[in-house]
């Protein structure tokens, strides 16, 4: 059963890391600019050919007629003495200078342009991480192949139909990593469509042969039979397939004498049927949900519901802190998102105008996102967390100095011990899995050696709006913050004692349409003692 001539009118620097295209919207932008440039090389080339073919048709054409009429009277025509010495010229000169205009290359400028670009192109590893995110993403927000495969996705502007081609590839990538549930998935789709008449290079019994076997894979021998069945009727001599086909009747016919035997004894006297075998499943209660589980949930819309008396006591409302100067004339919209743990919403905090330059001056430094390791105490990539980030200095630049003032403004807090302003980029199927804010290694933590203590609260500014998923999740308790560009939310990480607050357990939900900007100021213990005094219980 195993297997066996144009310039470059775009210029590019990169310095990101080629196996992180897939994430990066901007990146990813430039490859569409770059392809355009070859499309436009490559509209020269033919247009090239097309001229050089049509002065050779011109030439065919003359040369046709005047032959005709020549080989009508040969020698009538010979004892014109022009035509005698055009004849010599013609085959002397003219034809050489045929044969060099059928010989030239016009390739030379599409071909150069092509190198030169290529070395931008993405790699093999660059097209995985595409298909691993568009496989991410069918799982969160479940959806069925057909539904991707015709560009049936919520918010879309740009609609997208795959190929039987793009399914297959799919399918392949997901085999390649002994994905069998995928493989099943993507094959039968391709077969689905080869099956509606869509002509592909893939043929019927190359896609049957990898449905079958990762169906066997999964354990439904009956189903792969019947596969296998339907593509030996496609090519009678596939050796592999006729294999598989006397192995799965064995396995079949020694599953169905088992069964027998099982029945038999249960039969015998004295073998009746305890009262707790007969017993129906216990329904698992919502605590004992795999945290994965609630995170895609809550991802899709779906999970816990707050109660109607709990979500009563949720307000919108002016805020000013405490009649803080800067905004007691026109104070900030404030609205509560969540009670426990208490997360608000400022509305129209951050201006179109904030946002473009905040993003100018974060795409040229973009990097892979990094995490807190809590067994080695530095910074370090994570496969669960899949976005681009930079770091802004409020020094760089006098709008992100107003930025950091606006956010101590509003929260009281002190930034002078807070990290420098992070901005990330989720592309599509960009994601951050379930993690805390706050360091977990001691009760006296000191994230990243700054002496200013544990990540007391996070703030984000969300930069964009997203056309389907992109939410910051907190599976714990069940609440679900969604992108509103111009907005930010603001948690507290830690208790006033110090002590972490769990229920803070949040994630960036992957996104399904569209591009997610946001950018957060995560606030340190010290310089805040006076703004938020210690509490005197563990969880106060």
């Amino acid at each position: 059963l195993e297997r066996s001539q144009h310039g470059l009118s775009i210029v590019m620097q990169w310095s990101l890391c080629r196996a992180e295209i897939s994430q990066d919207i901007g990146q990813m932008t430039d490859l569409l600019y770059t392809e355009k440039d070859l499309v436009t090389s490559l509209k020269d080339y033919i247009r090239a050919e097309e001229n050089k073919l049509e002065r050779v048709k011109r030439w065919a054409e003359k040369l046709d007629s005047l032959s005709a009429a020549a080989t009508q009277d040969p020698e009538g025509f010979l004892g014109h003495p022009v035509n005698a010495f055009k004849l010599m010229k013609r085959l002397n000169t003219e034809w050489g200078d045929l044969e060099s205009l059928v010989l030239s290359d016009t390739t030379d400028g599409f071909i150069s342009n092509l190198t030169i670009q290529r070395q931008y192109f993405p790699t093999d590893e660059d097209q995985t991480g595409a298909a691993k995110a568009l496989l991410r993403l069918q799982d969160t927000y479940r959806l069925d192949a057909n539904t991707i495969s015709t560009g049936d996705l919520p918010g879309v502007k740009h609609k997208s139909l795959m190929t039987v081609d793009d399914c297959y590839e799919l399918g392949k990538i997901a085999y390649s990593d002994v994905d069998y549930y995928h493989t099943e998935l993507w094959m039968a789709q391709a077969l689905k469509q080869l099956d509606q008449g869509e002509e592909s290079t893939i043929d019927k019994v190359t896609v049957l042969d990898y449905l079958s076997y990762s169906i066997y894979q999964q354990g439904e021998i009956e189903r792969a039979l019947e596969y296998t069945k339907r593509l030996l009727e496609l090519d009678p001599e596939h050796q592999r397939a006729k294999g598989n086909l006397k192995y799965f009747e064995f396995q079949l016919e020694k599953q169905k004498n088992a069964a027998e035997d099982v029945s038999h004894k249960q039969k015998e006297p004295g073998k009746k049927e305890t009262a707790e075998k007969r017993k129906k499943p216990k329904k698992v209660s919502n605590h004992l949900i795999p945290e994965r589980k609630k995170y895609e949930m809550l991802c899709r819309g779906e999970g816990n519901r707050m109660t109607p008396r709990r979500w009563s006591r949720l307000f919108c409302r002016y805020h000013d802190n405490n009649h803080n100067p800067m905004y007691v004339l026109a104070p900030a919209k404030q609205q509560d998102e969540w009670d426990r743990p208490y997360i608000v919403r400022y509305l129209d905090i951050i201006s179109d105008k904030e946002i473009e330059r905040v993003k100018q001056l974060a795409k040229p430094r973009l990097r892979r996102a990094t995490v807190h390791d809590p067994q080695t105490g530095k910074l370090t990539t994570a496969h669960y967390r899949v976005s681009k980030s930079a770091w802004l200095t409020a020094y760089e630049d006098p709008m992100i100095d107003k930025i950091n003032q606006r956010i101590e403004d509003l929260t009281g807090l002190e930034m002078d011990t807070a990290e420098e302003l992070q901005v990330a980029n989720y592309g599509v199927g960009g994601q951050y899995e379930p993690h805390f804010d706050f360091g977990r290694v001691s009760p006296f933590v000191d994230l990243h050696g700054l002496g200013t203590g544990n990540r007391i609260a996070t703030w984000l500014f969300y930069m964009s709006d997203v056309a389907a998923g992109g939410a910051t999740v907190f599976p714990d308790v069940g609440a679900a913050v969604w992108p509103q560009k111009g907005t930010a939310v603001f948690w507290y990480n830690l208790f006033a004692s110090g002590e972490g607050d769990y229920s803070t357990r949040h994630a960036a939900c992957p996104v399904l349409v569209g591009n997610k900007w946001v950018s957060n100021k995560w606030i340190h213990e010290r310089g805040q003692e006076w703004r938020r005094p210690c509490g005197l219980s563990e969880s106060e």
